[in-house]
């Protein structure tokens, strides 16, 4: 199974340390070139002419389908500079960028700082830099000190976490390409909206559904593009597990591996909302233990299931999701029998 990366990110002042990433080039083999002919007079060069390319990947929401997993991107504005395509990540209590976005800043790292992120699979410490402001819709953050994490976002600039939502709506459009954070007004939902109750657990948003009989803790992390339930959850839903299931490697912001079994789940009910055919990936992870979410069971709900709806609202003062679902539900996987 292709590798999932979760985007989780927790972090406190350490020591110094560094991070390194590795690269690869490509060569080619070909037959010596033929003599180059006498030298000539040096030509002016033409101006080039400006290339435009045309793209039809949105830019801010991108849906769930069959061959991808969707993701919620902001627009943020860095030092008034950008803006950035930064991961919106509601599983992350700070935010943080790449070295690259940090290169682009023109603001490098803090030599006497830095700090221990905690990610999905491991921890480790990494270098800081410091900004004034991050800005994005309604939403103003800074001063802060930035983690500089590895390029594990799939092109995103970094992740913009939890900082700075208390008190904000989320409105993301997977259908039409559209992302607004703005100040909550307390908007009821739309005839046309189911509503989930969300609580604030450690600052994280957590609901609470059933997965098939089982009562269970779901938390709403639009940073991770799986869905991943830990070893109680799986316990609970299975007498009998498989001899051979399928295996899934999963990839932290720390670039930590760990391996969990890749399984269908039965139907998600959260109250007036069912979600049927969602594939989990169950294990003994990092996060839940430093959560404490080992002794009950629970999950964390991913872009494979967030992304496949219409529209998604997240209502920091309602403390709520908002939902509409697409017309012909997204077959996410087959539904399974516990």
């Amino acid at each position: 199974m292709p590798a999932v990366v979760l985007g989780a990110l927790l972090s406190s002042p350490v020591g110094a340390d560094t991070l390194q990433q590795e690269g690869w080039a490509q060569k080619s083999l070909e037959p010596p070139p033929p003599a180059p002919p006498p030298p000539r007079p040096a030509a002016v060069p033409e101006p080039l002419a400006e290339v435009v390319i045309q793209t039809t990947e949105p830019k801010f929401v991108a849906p769930t389908r069959r061959d991808r997993i969707g993701r919620i991107w902001a627009p943020v504005l860095i030092d008034g500079k950008g803006p950035f395509r930064l991961v919106l990540d509601t599983g992350a209590n700070r935010s943080a960028i790449t070295a690259r976005t940090a290169e682009l800043l023109g603001n490098p790292p803090a030599q006497d700082g830095s700090t221990r992120v905690t990610g999905f699979t491991g921890s480790a410490v990494v270098p800081t830099v410091h900004v004034q402001t991050m800005e994005v819709g309604d939403l103003l953050i800074g001063p802060a000190d930035l983690p500089v994490l590895s390029d594990v976002f799939g092109g995103a600039q970094g992740v913009l976490g939890i900082e700075g939502l208390q008190g904000k709506r989320i409105y993301a459009d997977f259908t039409h390409d559209r992302l607004e954070i703005a100040r909550s007004h307390g908007e009821r939902a739309r005839v046309d909206f189911t509503t989930v109750p969300l609580k604030f657990v450690r600052g994280l948003l957590v609901a609470n559904v059933m997965v098939g009989s089982v009562h269970a803790k779901a938390i709403i992390d639009t940073g991770a593009q799986g869905t991943v339930g830990n070893l109680m959850l799986r316990n609970a839903l299975m007498r009998h597990p498989p001899h051979n299931p399928a295996h899934e490697d999963i990839i932290g912001v720390t670039l930590d591996v760990q391996s969990g079994e890749y399984l269908p789940a039965p139907d998600i009910d959260f109250g007036h909302l069912m979600v049927r055919g969602v594939r989990i990936t169950f294990g003994d992870m990092y996060l839940f233990q430093h959560w404490g979410l080992t002794q009950e069971p629970a999950l964390t709900l991913g872009m494979d299931l967030l992304g496949s709806f219409d529209v998604l609202v997240i209502d920091y003062a309602r403390q709520e999701l908002q939902i509409r679902m697409r017309e012909a539900p997204l077959p996410l996987g087959d539904a399974a029998r516990f």
